[in-house]
């Protein structure tokens, strides 16, 4: 048996004015998504408990079967994992945007989406600085990603399980001075993020970059490392995900899963959708069960453009589910998957909670009477997974 979960992220939302009252996955063009409707069932789960933040991180551990409530200790740990960072029991991760912010408002999460090589000068300084302690170390990442790691060296630290900072791609236009971070350590964290105005405001390269220019870190995300029960021990499958985004790097990493790179691969709406598709075929060869995430249907959320997420779920639909829909069904006994890990909400441009339209379809799997895969003929079905953990052991047969 062979088994593919799609994931479009923060692809559920609301009707749009724009799109004339309908909601994005409804105003797509997208037959291949409805066949799986048509041949399979279509539902709904909810993969952010009300009691965490929305965000990938939450949503994206429920999706894989894994509840959130019980294993979730933050965003960035997950993303060291990607990067092959091995954390102590006692240290600490915490994600590193580089971010502009003007007159006190967060107007970019990304910098205008960072240029490596500024963003890679700008973390360098900020490790030059040594942020004042032997205890700390800014890794680079990609773009405006970067990650700042608190290593223990007498088993204590100042931050707790209380230590809150909002993400930055969840206060876009608002005003930041609500959204610091609070709790155990905020201190160090708020110390951290106004020297970087100072380093940032003096290097050449950022500041030619205009409105642009990064002005400072934002650090958010912060926890300590995981314990996660292998994938295999769990459901018995050999698995495999093709993603552009750290945080399902380092997820899978620490599943057991192997991660697979895709040349042309973003993490915007600029991705190689074709490439994924294909990836995702060759990867069926020697693995079970294989994931393809993409990141593009949440970025154009989260600059509110519905024109945007229209063509990113219309891309998704033609150049990864069609194909990879085509070739499972010439294998043999398969099962097919689509779901997003969260809202994202155009109005907003934030993620948000609440259920996310689930659609199946393959080996063992009896037709329902839906015609098409999208929120309202999610929100009209039977099935629903009130826990979002449940839907993998559900799709696995668990």
């Amino acid at each position: 048996m062979k088994y593919v979960l799609v994931i479009p992220d923060g692809a559920a939302d609301e009707p749009q004015e724009s799109l004339g009252g309908l909601t994005p996955f409804q105003a797509a063009k997208t037959p291949n998504m409805d066949a799986v409707a048509v041949a399979g069932v279509v539902g709904r789960a909810n993969h952010v408990p009300d009691s965490m933040p929305s965000g990938s991180d939450v949503g994206t551990m429920s999706l894989f079967g894994y509840d959130p409530l019980k294993f979730h200790t933050g965003r960035a740990p997950l993303e060291a994992a990607a990067q092959g960072i091995e954390l102590g029991a006692d240290d600490w991760a915490i994600r590193c945007n580089l971010v502009t912010v003007l007159d006190g408002v967060m107007k970019s999460f990304t910098a205008g989406q960072m240029p490596n090589d500024i963003g890679a000068n700008l973390v360098q300084l900020l490790q030059k600085d040594q942020c004042g302690s032997e205890n700390w170390k800014f890794y680079q990442g990609v773009s405006y990603r970067n990650l700042l790691l608190y290593r223990s060296r007498n088993g204590e630290a100042p931050f707790s399980s209380k230590t809150l900072s909002i993400p930055p791609h969840d206060i876009t236009d608002q005003e930041i001075t609500t959204h610091l971070p609070t709790g155990p350590g905020a201190d160090q964290l708020l110390e951290l993020m106004q020297r970087s105005v100072s380093l940032f405001a003096a290097n050449e390269a950022n500041a030619d970059r205009g409105d642009n220019a990064a002005t400072q870190t934002w650090l958010w995300g912060i926890g300590k490392r995981p314990a996660l029960t292998p994938f295999k021990e769990r459901f018995g499958v050999h698995s495999a995900v093709i993603t552009a985004v750290d945080l399902l790097r380092g997820i899978g990493r620490l599943l057991g899963w192997d991660v697979i790179e895709v040349e042309g691969a973003t993490g915007y709406l600029d991705t190689d959708y074709a490439a994924k598709g294909r990836a995702g075929i060759e990867t069926l060869q020697d693995h079970d069960f294989v994931v393809v995430h993409v990141e593009a249907s949440d970025e154009a959320s989260h600059e509110g453009e519905a024109d945007a997420k229209v063509e990113a779920l219309e891309r998704i639909d033609t150049d990864i589910v069609g194909p990879i829909h085509e070739h499972l069904k010439s294998q043999g006994d398969y099962r097919l998957l689509l779901s997003p890990d969260h809202p994202t909400f155009l109005r907003t441009k934030t993620h948000a909670h609440g259920y996310v339209p689930v659609g199946a379809c393959g080996t063992g799997i009896n037709p329902d009477s839906a015609s098409t895969y999208d929120d309202v003929s999610a929100a009209a079905s039977s099935l629903v997974f009130e826990q979002g953990c449940d839907l993998m052991p559900w799709f696995l047969q668990k």
